[in-house]
């Protein structure tokens, strides 16, 4: 028996509508104008009706193997074998990067005094549900990459600084870790953000779900 629409989160009623749009574009009965006019409005829409809407016309309901390619694509990759409990960076007069398909600890304190680091998460292999990073900025900064699929919590302490979170919702919610940033700022700032548009992420998906689609036909 299904939930009926209006006692679904918004968010998962997005989801699905998402996942329909994605495969019936892959199955070539949207074409790409009308695959991303209808993404826009269930993107920024706040009415569950009105997203639902843009898939009530399409035929095609998503296969197990859409929902495997799904989840390699954006669910974060966990290896709790790699394990590694600590790791500190310090940037002084200089910057430090983190970046590719390294494996992250769950703690990472962060030193910058007049430098600063750039963390990237966007292909890293997490090895447990939540990540400290603890830092300490004296006239410098971090920057701070991220996956769309992660939950960030900033507790840091700014004194004539700032700390900048801009992020989209969570869409496609499976293992979605936790990065805590805790700590202390001075004449600095901490920016986290995504290296891409989550709509972007979404249409490059779109397009290689249709290559595998017309490879298989």
């Amino acid at each position: 028996m299904s939930v009926p629409l209006q006692d679904q989160p918004i968010e998962q009623v997005r989801e699905q509508v998402i996942d329909k749009l994605i495969y019936n574009y892959g199955q070539g009965v949207l074409s790409l104008e009308a695959f991303e006019r209808r993404l826009d409005i269930v993107m920024e829409s706040a009415d569950a009706t009105e997203i639902e809407a843009q898939a009530q016309d399409l035929p095609h309901q998503i296969s197990k193997e859409y929902e495997r390619s799904r989840s390699s694509a954006f669910d974060v990759t966990y290896d709790a074998g790699r394990r590694t409990e600590k790791e500190t960076i310090f940037s002084v007069l200089g910057g430090s990067t983190r970046t590719g398909a390294w494996v992250v600890p769950s703690e990472i304190t962060s030193v910058s005094i007049m430098g600063g680091s750039e963390l990237d998460f966007s292909q890293a292999v997490f090895t447990s549900q939540q990540v400290t990073i603890r830092v300490f900025c004296l006239f410098g900064g971090d920057n701070i990459y991220v996956p769309e699929n992660v939950n960030v919590v900033s507790r840091a302490f700014c004194i004539l600084g700032g700390n900048t979170i801009d992020l989209p919702p969570v869409i496609h919610r499976r293992q979605v870790p936790t990065i805590v940033i805790e700590g202390l700022v001075v004449f600095g700032g901490i920016d986290v953000k995504i290296k891409r548009s989550i709509k972007q992420r979404l249409v490059n998906f779109a397009r290689s779900m249709k290559q595998m689609l017309n490879a298989e036909k």
